[in-house]
């Protein structure tokens, strides 16, 4: 059986070349909706984005259950690793994908007899009811192999393949622009080609993630005849209930933003909160990347008690984290105009406010990062109540706080400066929960 490279003393050399895979696979994977986005704003129209942005939600609750489902297993299953362990785990992570599967066949046939309810409760009109329905079917019906791609991107490096996540996610990726062309443009698809396209995309993985895990029996983990376990669902559940949160108040929050944005600076306005929204989300990929790369690590070196590796494991993601959200703060506002221009070219007035207000949005680059690693790094150590409570506070409580406060306030501005100051005040509760050491009392 091959060694799982988590039982490797690591540098900062070793750690980086642990991770980047899982940073750069991150970012890929954020490209899949952005990269709709400009096909559709540039090829189908403005009436067709629209469509694409109310149905958002139903893909939001689904990446929401995923995520949880995958950060929160693998802390656990990287700790039954730790612990020496290895029969365990690969009952436990069976089960686990048992599961998904389950609740995301469930999702597509309720989704399937309810979507005309559920299209209008998101907030389609007549006039775009028929994009949102040819857009969300094919989502639907997607919902089995998105679940599959999130999970086992995450597993690849819960079993010390990140190479092969990466390979597997640029692959995915490369599908998805690539038939966003054809489908889209050559073939005049629509926006069905689009969904069909991010659908193709998510299936790569999916398919070959299945088929890896159930035919290579050398590796540190593959499936195996399930044991079903209550306890390792809810604190599967329960560690990975922080990404769950982070992944819903992106629905709710972006609702806000477009009803603030209305009121202040119109369609117009909407349009450019809409690009610096795919441009954030990109953007922060790489810090989503560098945490759930890492994480497995910490959750290893957590079941093994290994108490030196984990404060030095720490002091390097302090430090590392920190030095990458300067560069990424001062890179965002070096690619401001090139990355509005890819959406808004044909307009002037949007792009000018795109372009505005991404120099201000920028600032929460400078603490979205340690934010980010810090709710990771509870779920690494099971300590899903402390992650959950990081990221609610930051992606819901302080934001909807602020654009609430700030634009009654500043005015439009303040629509711009909402995130900045939700991020600042949110670090502030990260440094004091990391500053009590979450790895020194490990559970029994």
């Amino acid at each position: 059986m091959e060694e799982n490279l988590l039982s490797q003393q690591f540098n900062f050399a070793k750690l980086m070349k642990f991770s980047v895979p899982t940073m750069i696979m991150m970012v890929f994977l954020s490209l899949y909706q952005t990269v709709d986005g400009v096909f559709i704003s540039n090829l189908v129209g403005e009436l067709a984005l629209t469509a694409l942005n109310v149905v958002y939600p139903f893909s939001s609750v689904v990446i929401a259950i995923a995520v949880m489902l995958a950060s929160g297993a693998s802390a656990v299953i990287a700790l039954n690793m730790g612990e020496g362990k290895p029969r365990e785990a690969k009952e436990n992570f069976s089960f686990i994908i048992l599961v998904a599967i389950l609740i995301s066949s469930a999702i597509t046939i309720l989704g399937l007899i309810f979507i005309k309810p559920l299209i209008y409760f998101m907030g389609a009109t007549p006039r775009i009811y028929q994009m949102c329905y040819e857009y969300l079917q094919i989502m639907i019906l997607s919902t089995p192999l998105v679940t599959l791609q999130l999970l086992f991107q995450v597993f690849f490096v819960t079993a010390g393949k990140p190479k092969l996540g990466l390979i597997l996610t640029v692959s995915s990726g490369v599908a998805n622009i690539v038939l966003d062309a054809v489908f889209v443009g050559t073939m005049q698809m629509g926006i069905r080609g689009a969904a069909l396209a991010t659908a193709i995309g998510y299936a790569i993985t999916a398919i070959y993630g299945l088929a890896y895990f159930v035919f290579n029996r050398k590796g540190s983990l593959y499936l195996v005849k399930p044991k079903f376990r209550l306890e390792v669902l809810w604190k599967s559940c329960i560690n990975g209930s922080s990404e769950m949160v982070n992944n819903l108040a992106i629905a709710i929050t972006t609702l806000l933003f477009n009803v603030v944005g209305l009121r202040f600076l119109k369609e117009e306005g909407v349009a450019a909160i809409a690009i610096v929204l795919y441009a954030q989300f990109v953007m922060t990929a790489v810090f989503m990347g560098y945490s759930n790369g890492v994480a497995p690590v910490f959750s290893y070196k957590y079941g093994a008690d290994d108490q030196a590796q984990i404060q030095k494991l720490f002091k390097i993601s302090i430090l590392f984290v920190t030095g990458l959200s300067v560069i990424v703060f001062l890179l965002a506002l070096v690619v401001a105009r090139p990355i509005a221009m890819i959406f808004a070219a044909h307009n002037p007035y949007v792009l000018q406010l795109a372009v505005h207000g991404f120099y201000l949005f920028s600032i929460s680059f400078l603490f979205t990062g340690l934010n980010i690693f810090a709710s990771a790094l509870f779920t690494a150590f099971s300590n899903g109540l402390v992650s959950g409570i990081l990221s609610f506070l930051r992606t819901f409580v302080l934001l909807v706080a602020a654009l609430l406060i700030l634009p009654a306030w500043i005015g439009a501005e303040g629509i711009w400066l909402a995130v900045p100051l939700a991020e600042g005040i949110a670090v502030i509760f990260s440094i004091i929960a990391l500053c009590l050491g979450p790895w020194r009392k490990k559970k029994a």
